[in-house]
């Protein structure tokens, strides 16, 4: 699948500044690819066609509005979403197959931890379900930066704490990819910068992440970055390669950039 992009999409190793030889995975280096992926919910298309490949240990950016396709694509990523046709192929498996439970962890929007526990206690559950003990649970637990909140319950904590708390509980299978869908939100500016933190210390350690988001400013913290809109995948490519393709260093404005060519119709032709 090297070497095939979405049209309409701001192909890998496509744009000015940019080494396809570097850029462009190979098969075997892929963590994740969706082929020609579309989705349809409630009677109309969600995903349209999406095409991409992830490479191991990167931080991926999932960017694009609310209502999107954003959630879609990686519950589809996880094997819980229903697939119009395509397929997405997950190290090397079927995504959803029986073999990736304990290889892929997946953070959601909403906490996916108990609230009447608390977080020694859920982490510890989550520990023993996988079979790593109560060290490996205390040990997430500090990883995440929630040592000293370790005996409240989860139902005390802060939007932004019980999303560090399900971020924990997804490390205990020691994920080799990790999928979060929008883990920043609500969390103030110092405890992004610690998560993003964490997010590139996983990928050093060869864990690969897909990390979705609305807020435009977090694409820069990306190692590679797909932008959704309205079910498309409009761009994909490596931070540096979309503003030299775009000539704005504000990959807010880029992305803007981008939408506004792909409404322009070409010189001549009527839209």
């Amino acid at each position: 699948m090297s070497g095939v992009s979405a049209p309409g999409t701001v192909p890998a190793g496509s744009l000015p500044g940019s080494d396809s030889a570097s850029t462009q995975p190979a098969a075997a280096s892929a963590a994740l690819s969706a082929d020609h992926l579309t989705v349809d919910r409630g009677g109309r298309p969600v995903l349209r066609g999406v095409t991409f490949e992830v490479p191991r240990g990167t931080v991926t950016g999932l960017l694009g509005p609310s209502g999107g396709g954003k959630t879609t694509l990686m519950r589809a990523i996880v094997g819980v979403q229903v697939v119009k046709s395509g397929s997405v192929t997950v190290l090397g498996l079927p995504a959803g197959s029986a073999e990736l439970r304990r290889r892929v962890g997946y953070v959601t929007q909403a906490p996916s931890v108990y609230a009447d526990l608390t977080v020694r206690d859920n982490a510890r559950y989550f520990a023993a379900i996988y079979g790593v003990g109560r060290a490996a649970a205390d040990a997430a637990i500090a990883a995440v930066g929630l040592a000293e909140q370790a005996g409240q319950l989860v139902a005390s904590l802060s939007g932004g704490q019980r999303t560090r708390v399900s971020l924990a509980c997804a490390l205990l299978s020691s994920p080799q990819l990790l999928v979060l869908d929008e883990p920043t939100v609500g969390l103030d500016p110092v405890l992004r910068e610690e998560l993003w933190g964490q997010f590139h210390e996983l990928a050093a350690n060869g864990t690969t992440l897909l990390v979705s988001s609305h807020v435009m400013d977090e694409a820069g913290r990306c190692d590679r970055l797909l932008l959704l809109r309205e079910g498309e995948l409009i761009a994909d490519e490596t931070p540096a390669a979309i503003r030299a393709a775009t000539g704005t260093l504000d990959l807010e404005q880029a992305f803007l950039r981008i939408i506004r060519e792909r409404a322009t119709p070409p010189e001549g032709k009527v839209a």
